[in-house]
């Protein structure tokens, strides 16, 4: 580990050496224990999600502490949906879930709609890390998915 933040500090600007040395310090692919405080969706999340990042080598130990707050911000997003969910079916315009209103009698978000919009971002951020968003996909060249063409020699001197 040594020799990989001597070279960071000793050439900086030097992107393609760089990435090349740190590649070798890739850790191995593995998933990290599941932490305790882990619960109900956020539990569930956690093992699927391992499972699917696994398969993709982009998982290992020293990941545990972002994905575990991936999952939680996953489990916050549900649970105030279903909160959301719940407070609108209770409101015969249906729109309780979303809207609250101020003592002065102003609308304003609802705590679950604010709470939700938090976790979500929260839970977007993580999922770039990991590159589980289409963009990301794009970005990264382990998930170069450009078909091939069909052609093969021949087709050159067309």
């Amino acid at each position: 580990m040594g020799n990989v933040l001597e070279y960071r500090r000793n050439n900086q600007g030097k992107q393609q050496q760089r990435e090349t040395i740190l590649d070798d310090a890739a850790p191995e692919v593995a998933i990290p224990d599941c932490p305790p405080h882990l619960k109900d969706e956020a539990l569930s999340e956690y093992k699927r999600i391992c499972e699917e990042l696994k398969k993709l080598g982009l998982i290992s130990r020293i990941d545990r502490a972002a994905i575990s707050a991936y999952c939680k911000a996953w489990s916050e997003v549900v649970y105030c949906e279903i909160k959301i969910d719940e407070e609108n079916a209770n409101d015969p315009r249906g729109q309780a879930g979303f809207i609250a209103y101020t003592p002065n009698g102003y609308q304003q978000m609802s705590v679950w709609v604010q709470v939700r919009n938090r976790a979500s971002e929260r839970m977007m951020s993580f999922l770039k890390e990991f590159g589980m968003t289409p963009r990301s996909r794009r970005k990264s060249s382990q998930f170069d998915n450009t078909p091939s063409l069909p052609f093969g020699d021949g087709w050159e001197n067309l």
